[in-house]
């Protein structure tokens, strides 16, 4: 069985979290902290969350490991079954993730953890994060998911990485960012919204961050 393991504010988390339930595996959840990353360096060698154990061993990087969950489960595929189709969905993830969601994790140390980011990061990550934005944009369609008709592991990412973005964008320069490259963001979130799926993974996302903030632990992120 597997074995998620990791921290459930996590967008990566939970976007994998989200694919295991959507594709119909069983799983277990253990609760790791960033901090605690000497405890499970064997698994996630730089430290980062989250990560999965099988019975076979561990596996970090999530979307490694959702290459996996497709291989190991493929009754329920998360990607378009065109190959091309596929390529777009992972080009799609890859943006969002590296050109996106890293460039806003700068800020996320003052925007949920009680930090502070210093000016030089935010103007760069203001700067930056357009850019990565906009390649987001020219890739989706939200007719009605993200690339079209079909609900796809790019959705489980994007719905995660704009939470965290737009509530970032929101704290640290008043602004919802998303709202010059998304407009029809609104009517996607509520149809993501929608899902079983999804309000069980928001739900104890809700609870894992109540129970983050009664540690009382600066966390820089």
């Amino acid at each position: 069985m597997i074995t998620l393991c990791g921290f459930a504010v996590s967008g990566y988390y939970n976007k994998l979290k989200l694919i295991l339930l959507e594709k119909d595996v069983s799983f277990r959840e253990r609760l790791v902290y960033p901090w605690e990353r000497d405890s499970f360096a064997q698994s996630s060698p730089l430290g980062k969350i989250p990560f999965v154990e099988t019975e076979y061993g561990a596996l970090s990087e999530s979307q490694v490991i959702l290459e996996y969950l497709e291989e190991r489960y493929p009754e329920k595929p998360m990607y378009p079954k065109d190959p091309f189709a596929r390529a777009k969905c992972r080009e799609l993830i890859q943006h969002l993730e590296l050109n996106a969601e890293w460039v806003a994790r700068r800020l996320y140390k003052e925007s949920f953890f009680g930090g502070a980011v210093s000016q030089e990061d935010k103007r760069e990550a203001k700067e930056r994060l357009p850019m990565g934005l906009a390649a987001v944009a020219q890739f989706s369609c939200f007719s009605p998911y993200i690339l079209g008709p079909s609900f796809t592991a790019a959705d489980c990412a994007a719905y995660m990485h704009f939470l965290n973005i737009r509530i970032t964008t929101q704290n640290i320069f008043g602004e919802d960012t998303l709202d010059r490259y998304f407009p029809g963001l609104t009517e996607y979130t509520h149809l993501m919204e929608t899902r079983p799926h999804l309000r069980r993974v928001m739900a104890e996302r809700e609870a894992a961050l109540a129970a983050f903030l009664a540690l009382d632990v600066k966390y820089d992120g």
